[in-house]
């Protein structure tokens, strides 16, 4: 797998500049901020140019491209400038008194950080996030610059002051009734799936005022998380998790839920449930999408709809803009073939259908997969007191949780995801250096944990290419476990480990390995994650459109997400995948595409391809 090519890391030493106790932040900033809007406001691209540094990036999300963009290098950023500077008619910049200041996160790095905000002609608010590095001759230069759409002008979020005031002597509720059940018109947006995903895209575009429907068909909202195992865990902190609208979390929840906190999926089942009813969405549960087929002529989707209940069908005609929320790469399930499966006698089930270890008392089992499902279910099997053996098939990166950016006295929500995005992906997590600085840091912070995994012959790496988890994530979405415990039952040998020989094949008690060993199982998980997401796409839109659909998941050659909460190369159709952070940061932009399209104000695209 090739990564994004950023620059090697800008060190003092290799920019040949040095700090000095008389740096003045606010002074530094001011002159070069005064300098960037004088040029940013006439068009003047050279003169831009002349402000950062030959190794530098420039992100942007939607606020200059209607895409996402990261523009590596001078060259690349000329270009886009050329291109982009004039055409937007950029204006009003206003730089920010807070979260100005010096920042030296490594000894031989440092830069000055800095907030902005501005608007792109008559349609756009936005804001940006720039950092400026010393270099030899004493000036500064950017090193990196983030541009990000904030809201479509007179169109703002309908919250705080925005909010309805209008007093409905009793009749919310039949309204509430009429408004979800669509019979009298049709929805903007259809999203498929309940979950956080299709939860937090539906509560942006209400605030938007775009009408959407949620399909979920499960029972009830929230049940995504009720039918997982019951030794579920979350591997993110929780100061990560709120919800747009900033739905936090209770003060009095846990940072990271412990293993055998058996009613946490529960607990956030009953959280997104009460957030989808207090933020008023539309949801139609126990129902399914079933076929949805594009209308080029009229840029629309006729979509089936069946409930469950009276298993009766309703079918949109003029859907505008169809959203799969169906889970991580459509949770379908990925279970690998091995000869010899249909003659054992035991059991064998997906990560996906294990609820809990008490099903199991008195067996064997075995879990194939080493990674986060497979840490928590084996450990869930073992605190019950049976007998469990992990299987791992190739070696995992594995640290200690942590927290950072994202805490418990860190900077409001809003905040923390406008600087968590400044950092484009080609330097923060794929330029090589600096992913292996930060890596090295956190492989200290876990020494002892890697050097007891490692003794007892669990195999670990660094991630690609020395990267870490994040890259991980962000590529192929596995191969990672965030330790909240089990890694020490692997190293004190409670969970046993077998990875000494490939997996040859089933027999009727158990597994027999190439060199081989054979491991008795009477139940054996497969922890081996999910396919791809273009498999729900197809499923319900047909080959044709699967086809035309790109890769939902994964990073481009500049480090941005290839197909997840932007163009997926058809029209109309979108995915929201992610995590809760994800979830709620990235919701917002896929909102603010649908309703600049349905203002008539959105584009041209300024894409890579």
């Amino acid at each position: 797998m090739t990564l994004p090519s950023g620059f090697p890391l800008p060190t003092l030493d290799r920019l040949g500049a040095s700090l000095t106790p008389a740096v003045n932040p606010e002074e530094i900033v001011s002159k070069w901020f005064s300098a960037f809007t004088k040029s940013a406001e006439a068009g003047d691209v050279e003169g831009l140019i002349n402000l950062f540094m030959s190794e530098s990036y420039w992100r942007d999300i939607l606020a200059f491209t209607w895409d996402f963009r990261t523009f590596i290098g001078s060259d690349k950023i000329n270009q886009f400038l050329k291109d982009r500077l004039s055409a937007s008619k950029a204006k009003m910049f206003k730089l920010r008194d807070d979260y100005l200041g010096l920042q030296q996160p490594y000894p031989d790095i440092a830069w000055i950080g800095f907030l902005f905000d501005f608007e792109v002609g008559d349609v756009r608010k936005a804001s940006g996030v720039g950092r400026l590095m010393p270099q030899s001759d004493g000036s500064w230069k950017a090193h990196t610059i983030f541009t990000n759409l904030e809201e479509l002008k007179g169109i703002p979020e309908k919250v705080g002051q925005m909010r309805e005031s209008r007093m409905d002597h009793g009749l919310w509720s039949a309204q509430r009734q009429r408004a979800a059940a669509f019979e009298d018109k049709e929805p903007i947006a259809l999203i498929i799936g309940g979950g956080q995903g299709g939860l937090t895209v539906a509560a942006r575009l209400k605030m938007l005022g775009v009408p959407a429907l949620i399909v979920e068909k499960n029972p009830r909202i929230g049940d995504n998380w009720r039918n997982r195992y019951k030794a579920l865990c979350l591997h993110d902190p929780v100061f990560i998790d709120p919800l747009p609208c900033f739905y936090r979390f209770p003060s009095n929840w846990p940072v990271f839920s412990p293993a055998d906190k058996a009613s946490l999926q529960l607990l956030i089942a009953g959280w997104l449930e009460y957030y989808a009813e207090a933020m008023e969405l539309n949801v139609w549960t126990s129902c399914e999408v079933t076929k949805a087929v594009r209308n080029e002529a009229s840029g629309t989707w006729t979509v089936t709809v069946e409930c469950f209940s009276d298993r009766k069908e309703r079918t949109f005609y003029s859907i505008k803009h169809l959203v799969f929320a169906t889970g991580f790469n459509g949770n379908q399930p990925n279970i690998p073939m091995y000869p010899g499966t249909d003659s054992f006698e035991g059991q064998i089930i997906h990560s996906s259908q294990y609820k809990m270890a008490s099903n199991f008392a008195g067996k064997k089992v075995v879990v194939i997969g080493a990674c986060t499902s497979a840490h928590d279910i084996t450990a869930d099997v073992y605190h019950a007191g049976i007998d469990v053996t992990m299987y791992q098939r190739s070696s995992t990166y594995v640290m200690s949780a942590a927290k950072a950016l994202y805490s418990e006295n860190g900077p409001p929500i809003e905040i923390a995801d406008l600087i968590s995005a400044s950092f484009p992906n080609a330097f923060s997590l794929c330029s090589v250096f600096y992913s292996l600085l930060l890596n090295q840091y956190v492989a200290t912070a876990s020494r002892e944990l890697i050097e007891g995994l490692s003794k007892r012959g669990f195999r670990v790496n660094k991630g690609i290419e020395g990267t870490g988890a994040m890259v991980l994530y962000l590529t192929i979405g596995s191969g990672y476990y965030l330790d909240t415990g089990a890694a020490q039952l692997i190293i004190d040998g409670k969970i046993k480990l077998k990875n000494d020989s490939l997996l040859q094949s089933f027999t009727p008690t158990g597994l027999k390995f190439e060199d081989g060993s054979e491991i008795s199982a009477d139940v054996v998980v497969y922890a081996t994650g999910y396919g791809n997401a273009r498999s729900v796409i197809r499923k319900i839109c047909g080959d044709e459109i699967g086809d035309k659909c790109k890769d939902a998941w994964g990073l481009n050659a500049e480090g941005e997400m290839r197909g997840s909460w932007r163009d997926m190369g058809v029209p109309g159709l979108w995915y929201a995948m992610g995590n809760f952070s994800m979830d709620r940061s990235h919701s917002k932009y896929l909102a603010l595409q649908i309703k600049a399209m349905e203002e008539n104000c959105f584009g041209p695209r300024y894409s890579s391809s």
